[in-house]
């Protein structure tokens, strides 16, 4: 499987850009067979999955859930959830707090254990308590996933006050 992680701060601009190059390494996936694997969520993980689905790239969305029964998302990450589904060949539940930064990373560092190769959309910056990012990309290399990092020219953050689209 291949999963992706990055910075959920992306601009609009910079998530169409990263849609289209994620289309075309994508695509060399879809031929050979794999899957990509996505957390439900704004931004990337949408972006990711409707590139998985242009390049026919079977998608499997991973959804938070406790007892067995899937949590309630925040209104931002239902909307995305919802597409997502859609876009899916197989939806799994997985226990986790999605309000809880920690076990939203617990939750991708667990994801990332059945991946083979992991896209990481990543600026080369420290994580912080907002953005596991290079947390990701370490735990990823350490245990010995192929990891590419995609930083494509003009992509860009948007500002701390800004809201992700």
């Amino acid at each position: 499987m291949i999963a992706v992680v990055g910075h959920p701060d992306l601009t609009a601009p910079t998530l169409a850009m990263l849609e289209q190059e994620l289309r075309r390494r994508l695509a060399e996936f879809a031929r050979a067979g794999r899957a990509g694997l996505v957390r439900a969520g704004h931004g990337l993980p949408v972006a990711f999955g409707r590139a998985a689905g242009a390049a026919g790239l079977a998608l499997v969305t991973v959804l938070p859930s406790k007892n067995g029964v899937p949590e309630v998302l925040e209104p931002r990450d239902r909307k995305a959830a919802g597409e997502l589904l859609l876009l899916s060949a197989q939806v799994r539940l997985l226990e986790y707090d999605p309000s809880d930064r920690g076990a939203c990373v617990d939750a991708d560092e667990s994801l990332l254990r059945s991946c083979g190769r992991l896209l990481a959309v990543w600026d080369g910056s420290s994580s912080t308590n907002r953005d596991a990012t290079a947390h990701l990309v370490a735990f990823a290399r350490s245990s010995g996933i192929d990891v590419e990092v995609l930083w494509p020219d003009g992509a860009d953050r948007m500002a701390p006050d800004e809201e992700a689209p």
